[in-house]
């Protein structure tokens, strides 16, 4: 491992503490899991994978609905009440 200083806010260093207690490690492994998030979500290669299989997807299903346009978050709230 590399040995790296970060300055945060207090406001930062105290939801990091709170974090990395509620989950029983160290602010230090709670800093490197959301770093890993981070660099996981934001890599150039990632997004684009990411958007060639949503794009895959595109006109595969049918929901047999006409106005999933005009309703998709009722429809969305729907399934999720379920």
């Amino acid at each position: 491992m590399v040995r790296t200083q970060i300055q945060l806010t207090e406001q930062q260093a105290r939801a990091v503490k709170a974090i990395a207690a509620a989950q029983g490690i160290s602010v230090a492994e709670a800093i490197r899991r959301a770093i890993d998030t981070l660099t996981r979500s934001h890599s150039a290669g990632d997004t684009e994978e990411r958007r060639r299989r949503a794009l895959q997807i595109v006109g595969k299903f049918r929901s047999g609905r006409r106005d999933v346009s005009n309703r998709h978050d009722a429809y969305l709230m729907e399934a999720y009440d379920e």
